[in-house]
């Protein structure tokens, strides 16, 4: 987690909201790190989530991330949480809940219809106090 949040502050400070996100795979170690690119690549999907899993999958020549975690500092949109599960990842671990813009826990918990054909093992709340202050920070300075 704490690759995800140094991730995150690099995001924040190049102007992009504070999240960071981390695949491991736990026999080869980290993967892929990276923080949101939304604004910088003038990408709506350039969410952390996603640019970590295509970078993973990149460099292990493999659509999917069998075995692999995917550590993240704000609980997944329904985008990103779809992606984690065509990616087969075996685990997401994250820090702040999103009860707005969240797929998993919140909104339309992506992994709990009967069409999602892989449900990763979902661990929330990692972190939380760190993640939502980075995140308040943040907005406080644009708001």
């Amino acid at each position: 987690m704490a690759l995800a949040f140094a991730a995150a502050e690099a995001a924040g400070a190049r102007g992009e909201v504070p999240i960071g996100a981390v695949v491991v795979d736990p026999a080869q170690g980290v993967l892929a790190a990276a923080g949101n690119r939304v604004e910088e690549d003038n990408d709506p999907t350039a969410h952390a989530e996603l640019l970590a899993i295509r970078a993973a999958g990149a460099r292990i020549g493999a659509p999917r991330l069998v075995g692999c975690d995917l550590y993240v500092t704000l609980e997944p949109c329904p985008m990103c949480a779809t992606a984690a599960s065509f990616a087969r990842l075996r685990r997401i671990i994250f820090a702040a809940y999103d009860p707005k813009g969240g797929g998993i826990e919140h909104g339309p918990r992506v992994f709990c219809h009967p069409t999602c054909h892989h449900r990763p093992e979902v661990v929330g709340g990692v972190e939380a106090a760190r993640a939502e202050t980075l995140l308040r920070g943040f907005f406080a300075v644009r708001r």
